[in-house]
């Protein structure tokens, strides 16, 4: 694992999150993120065995094995939480889903 030097202010952002962290119902995840892409990654199981991808209209991949969520990507990541997103990530939520392997 890297060392990496956090400042106040990277700390005092980071705690803003922590609340909203613990009062989801997922209790694991894994978060990547790519600056370079502004990408976000976020596997809910190790290693993510999705079977389908929905690709949302707002930018959100959402990953699935069979009904479950197993993970996100969150593409402009660092744009997010500015606005609530009017779209669930449940089935019937977003315009396409791909099949992937």
């Amino acid at each position: 694992m890297a060392i990496v030097d956090l400042r106040a202010l990277d700390l005092t952002r980071i705690l803003k999150a922590v609340s909203r962290l613990v009062r989801s119902p997922l209790k694991r995840m894994s978060l990547d993120y790519d600056a370079e892409a502004d990408v976000l990654y976020i596997s809910f199981r190790r290693p993510q065995h999705a079977t389908d991808t929905e690709v949302r209209e707002d930018g959100i991949l959402v990953h699935r094995r069979g009904k479950q969520v197993v993970g996100l990507t969150i593409l402009e990541a660092s744009t997010r939480g500015r606005q609530p997103s009017p779209h669930r990530l449940y089935r019937n939520s977003g315009p396409q889903k791909k099949k992937t392997s």
